[in-house]
C-alpha cells in the first residue's frame, strides 16, 4: 500500500497540470485490459473535464472519426506501444535484451564496439571516420591538411540481421479478462511491433487473435481489443456452426487455437522472410476447432479437438514454421493446459512454457529473438 504525506496548503507549492502524455498513457493502460469500451467513457469526460479532453485533441493522441465518435489517432497507437516496450525493459533491466549472435557476417545492424579494414562492397554508411582519420594521421606523420587514402579506411563492422516473418497469436477468449491476464499479453504483442520497428525494420509481424475465429488485428485493432465475453453458462457444450450460414447468436469465447494456426500459417506462406516463426499466448486448451465448413464448439475439452490442433501444429512444422507456445497460468496449476502446449513443441519440435502474466513479456521477447537465429533452409 502506498504511503502519503499530508500538509496544510500555504499557497507556495507550485502547482504542476498533468501533461497531456501522461493522461494519455493512464487512457492507453485502461485500454490494455479493457479496449475500445473505454473510448465510450471519453464523452463523460467531456462534460465533467473538457479541458482534459481538448488537451489530448489538441496533441493528436486522440481524434473524433467520420461519425463522430472518439478515436485513438496513430500518434496515439506508436505512443502506447513504445510505452508498452518501454515497460517491459523496465521491469526486465537487470535482464539483457541485446541483440541475436549469430555466426554470420554481413550487411545488417552496426556493431560500434568492433571495426575493420574496409573491402570492397562494405557500405559506406558504415565508414569509421574516427579510426580512418586517425590512421591518416599515422601513416603521414601528423600535420595538416589531413590525406586519407584508400587503405586509412576502416568500417564498422556488422552482425548479420536475418530477416523474419512473425505471427504473434493472442488468445482473446473469455478466461483471458481474469487476473489482467490479457491486458499483459496485449502490452507484450505491442512491444514487439515497437521493437520490430524501432530495430528489426526488415522483419513481418502480424498480429492474430483468436477465439471462437481467429481474425488478424491491425495496430490500433490491438489497442482496442478486449476478450470477448462469456455467453453461455452450460457445464458441458456441444454446438456445431455453419460457416457458411451461421445462426443469429454464435457464442465467441471458446479457444480455437487450430484456426489461429490456420490463419497464421496462410498469412506466413505468403511471407519471404527467410526464418518464419508463430508464437501463442494461450490460457487454456483448445475448446474449438474446424471440421470442414463447420466450427465445432466442445466444453470441457476433448481429444479430437486436441487431435485437429496438433494435426494443424505439425502442418506448420512441415512448412518450416519454428513455433513457440506459452501457457499462462495465473489461478490454479491448470496440468492439461501445460501438457497441450508441451505436446504442441513435441510435434513442431519448437519450445513450450507456462508462466504467469508478469513473467510472459521476457519469454517472448527472447523466443522472438531467437527465434530470428534460425536460417531457414528450403531443400
Amino acid at each position: 500500500m502506498p504511503e502519503f504525506e499530508y500538509s496544510r496548503w500555504d499557497g507556495t507549492q507550485q502547482f504542476t497540470p498533468q501533461s497531456a502524455d501522461s493522461i494519455f498513457d493512464q487512457l492507453s493502460n485502461y485500454m490494455m485490459d479493457y479496449g475500445e469500451n473505454v473510448l465510450d467513457m471519453l464523452d463523460q469526460l467531456q462534460e465533467d473535464n473538457p479541458e482534459i479532453l481538448d488537451l489530448l485533441l489538441k496533441q493528436g493522441y486522440i481524434d473524433r472519426d467520420e461519425d463522430g465518435k472518439f478515436m485513438v489517432t496513430g500518434k496515439g497507437v506508436k505512443r502506447a506501444e513504445t510505452r508498452a516496450l518501454e515497460d517491459l525493459f523496465e521491469i526486465s533491466r537487470k535482464d539483457k535484451l541485446g541483440s541475436h549472435e549469430t555466426e554470420f557476417r554481413g550487411a545488417g545492424q552496426t556493431v560500434h564496439e568492433e571495426s575493420k579494414p574496409y573491402e570492397y562492397g562494405d557500405p559506406v554508411s558504415n565508414l569509421n571516420m574516427h579510426e580512418t582519420l586517425k590512421n591518416a594521421l599515422y601513416r603521414q606523420g601528423g600535420g595538416s591538411p589531413i590525406h586519407v587514402g584508400e587503405e586509412d579506411f576502416v568500417v564498422h563492422d556488422t552482425e548479420y540481421q536475418t530477416s523474419c516473418a512473425t505471427v504473434v497469436l493472442l488468445d482473446m477468449s473469455g478466461s483471458m479478462m481474469r487476473y489482467g491476464k490479457f491486458g499483459q499479453a496485449k502490452r507484450v504483442a505491442m512491444a514487439l511491433q515497437s521493437l520490430v520497428r524501432g530495430k528489426y525494420q526488415g522483419d513481418f509481424l502480424q498480429v492474430v487473435g483468436f477465439y471462437t475465429y481467429a481474425t488478424s488485428l491491425s495496430e490500433r485493432e490491438l489497442l482496442y481489443a478486449a476478450p470477448k465475453q462469456v455467453s453461455i453458462f452450460d457445464s458441458r457444450v456441444r454446438m456445431r456452426i455453419d460457416l457458411d450460414n451461421p445462426p443469429a447468436f454464435v457464442p465467441e469465447h471458446f479457444t480455437n487455437i487450430q484456426a489461429g494456426l490456420q490463419f497464421a500459417r496462410r498469412i506466413l506462406s505468403r511471407q519471404p522472410a527467410q526464418n518464419k516463426q508463430i508464437i501463442t499466448i494461450t490460457d487454456g486448451e483448445p475448446t474449438a476447432h474446424i471440421e470442414g465448413r463447420e466450427i465445432v464448439l466442445v466444453y470441457p475439452p476433448a481429444q479430437s479437438t486436441a487431435r485437429r490442433t496438433l494435426a494443424e501444429v505439425r502442418r506448420c512444422a512441415d512448412e518450416g514454421i519454428h513455433l513457440s507456445s506459452f501457457a499462462l497460468i495465473e489461478d490454479y496449476f491448470y496440468l492439461g493446459l501445460v501438457n497441450f502446449v508441451e505436446q504442441m513443441a513435441e510435434v513442431s519440435h519448437g519450445v513450450s512454457a507456462y508462466c504467469d502474466a508478469n513473467d510472459l513479456g521476457n519469454m517472448v521477447i527472447d523466443s522472438f529473438v531467437g527465434g530470428r537465429k534460425k536460417r531457414r533452409v528450403v531443400g
